[in-house]
């Protein structure tokens, strides 16, 4: 005999996965504990959102999904903005969630809620096992769904009832793993209509997207741009699929590329609100898309594409190239096209290199990052959340391989940074030990799960922790201007809705671990902070850096994000 908690935890290590992450509690303490038993890893976090975030970084990274598991009712609740946000990135996670007894609901069960019809929005399979026996097979549909097409987040519901439920083991059903998820191939006629269109351009742009970095495809793009000489924009998660560094990146001329091109090639990208959805007066009105995704829905879904190829971007990018290769394609990297991108690119890295000379105290956010790239490893996983902090950061701090950055994604989540971090560490301890981990931080981010902490030290994971601390979100006040604000009336009324405490001593939360925290205010000071933290290697790492409350990003053409015309 077996019951349901033995039966999940098998099933779970049948379908290859390897790690839980969670906050146990009724009903799912014993199934917390068959899964250890059982050989899957667990670790605990406190708080079940940051839980979801590091199970489907960990999915992004190894196409893989984790476990997040959740105590019944609020439990449930608190992880469901982890599962909206796998959902809108695209990245594979299951959620299993203990529920009430099932002779319990419909007269006031403990933490009753309907937490199937609850999920289901937000997930691509939400369902309850009728019975322990199909517990095997519901596991097996939800990893297939979690990871197949699309990937996107599953849902398992698990009542008390179930749980404990004992059943003769010849009745359990019986399945096999999950195979891997099948490519899909491109048509090679859309493949010759592409091919067309781009030799007929006059100013071409490469955008590669998250979805190229998903999908292993890293290869095959870079051979692309090396053989076309195509200059090329990386989206925030994209960077890295072809190096920052590379001398066909036109990251430093985003606006202009963007405005000026003629024909875009879309690689894993979408035209959402992060690519000004593809209209003008970010692109212009004649504008051809070639577009390439795994996921058909996508296609034409915010302007027309001038051809649309459903396939995973390594096949359709590896044909795209062959075929331009026949026939002797190539951008002219003397050409007008590249000349103005290069002086373009030119211009806007004399002025951040301007603004990040002055380091007067209290710093910028240029100086801070610049500094900081010059000290971390080129080959770091860098995870990074918050309003300047995230944006800044990614224009200094660099990407030379995919999938080594992790920030607030499609949905603009915060909270994220930590629970990605965690993810990022483990997934370094099993494949490459020496690489390193660093979390850059708002102090407004770090605020959602700084008690994540805790549960880095729990797991001795070295991440690096660095807030950027300009007291507030977007911006705050300095020391004197906070304390006359707060002494001339009630805060409530006072305080702007935009400040946190000013110089806020974030780095003492290390003293709780008996380990010592950095407070930086000078270029120094990171430096020796950085230096030390290196380091350390069975511990996080806290480094505070405050900067000018009133920093800001250079001026803008146009704002980040997209004003509506409505």
């Amino acid at each position: 005999m077996k019951n349901g908690n033995q039966i999940m935890a098998e099933a779970l290590k049948k379908q290859g996965l390897t790690y839980v992450f969670g906050i146990m509690g009724h009903p799912v303490i014993e199934l917390a504990m068959c899964m250890q038993a059982v050989g899957l890893e667990y670790l605990g976090f406190r708080n079940e959102q940051a839980a979801c975030y590091a199970a489907q970084a960990y999915g992004y990274l190894t196409q893989k999904p984790a476990v997040v598991l959740c105590v019944s009712g609020p439990g449930v609740l608190h992880v469901i903005g982890g599962m909206a946000n796998a959902q809108v990135n695209c990245w594979p996670v299951l959620v299993l969630g203990g529920s009430c007894p099932q002779d319990h609901e419909g007269i006031g069960g403990f933490q009753e809620w309907p937490q199937v019809e609850a999920c289901r929005p937000y997930c691509k399979y939400a369902a309850r096992p009728p019975s322990a026996t199909l517990i095997p097979m519901h596991v097996e549909k939800a990893v297939r769904l979690a990871t197949y097409g699309r990937p996107g987040a599953a849902y398992l519901d698990l009542p008390a009832t179930l749980l404990t439920q004992n059943v003769e083991e010849n009745k359990i059903t019986k399945v096999v793993p999950c195979p891997p998820s099948p490519l899909s191939y491109p048509d090679v006629r859309l493949i010759e209509r592409a091919v067309d269109i781009l030799m007929a351009s006059k100013r071409p742009l490469v955008i590669v997207g998250k979805g190229a970095a998903y999908g292993r495809a890293e290869d095959a793009v870079r051979e692309l741009i090396s053989l076309t000489a195509a200059p090329f924009l990386p989206t925030p998660m994209g960077k890295g699929v072809v190096p920052d560094t590379n001398e066909h990146c036109v990251s430093s001329a985003r606006t202009f590329a963007l405005q000026q091109s003629d024909v875009v090639l879309l690689l894993g990208a979408r035209l959402n609100w992060m690519l000004h959805f593809g209209r003008p007066p970010r692109f212009q009105e004649t504008i051809k898309v070639i577009q390439i995704d795994l996921c058909a829905e996508e296609l034409h879904n915010s302007v027309p594409s001038a051809v649309a190829i459903q396939s995973d971007i390594a096949p359709a990018t590896n044909l795209l190239a062959c075929a331009l290769k026949s026939r002797k394609w190539r951008v002219d990297r003397r050409g007008t096209w590249w000349s103005e991108l290069v002086e373009k690119v030119k211009k806007n890295k004399q002025l951040l290199h301007r603004m990040s000379l002055d380091t007067n105290v209290p710093l910028n956010y240029y100086t801070v990052f610049t500094h900081i790239q010059d000290v971390i490893p080129k080959d770091c996983i860098i995870c990074s959340e918050g309003a300047n902090t995230m944006d800044i950061g990614r224009t200094i701090l660099l990407n030379d391989l995919p999938r080594h950055r992790l920030d607030a994604g499609t949905f603009g989540t915060m909270g994220v940074g930590l629970g990605f971090a965690i993810a990022a560490a483990l997934y370094c301890k099993e494949r490459a030990p020496r690489k390193r981990v660093i979390c850059v931080e708002g102090d407004s981010a770090f605020g959602f799960s700084g008690m994540e902490i805790e549960t880095m030290f729990r797991y001795k994971l070295p991440v690096i922790i660095i807030i950027v601390n300009n007291n507030g979100i977007y911006g705050g006040l300095d020391k004197e201007t906070f304390r006359q604000v707060q002494s001339s009336g009630d805060p409530t009324q006072v305080t702007p809705p935009f400040s946190l405490t000013s110089e806020t001593h974030y780095e003492k939360m290390m003293e709780m671990f008996g380990r010592k925290g950095h407070f930086c205010t000078t270029v120094q000071d990171i430096q020796q902070a950085l230096k030390l933290s290196f380091q350390v290697t069975d511990s996080p790492s806290l480094i505070n850096i405050m900067i000018n409350p009133q920093a800001d990003r250079k001026e803008q053409k146009f704002n980040w994000l997209t004003e509506s015309k409505l």
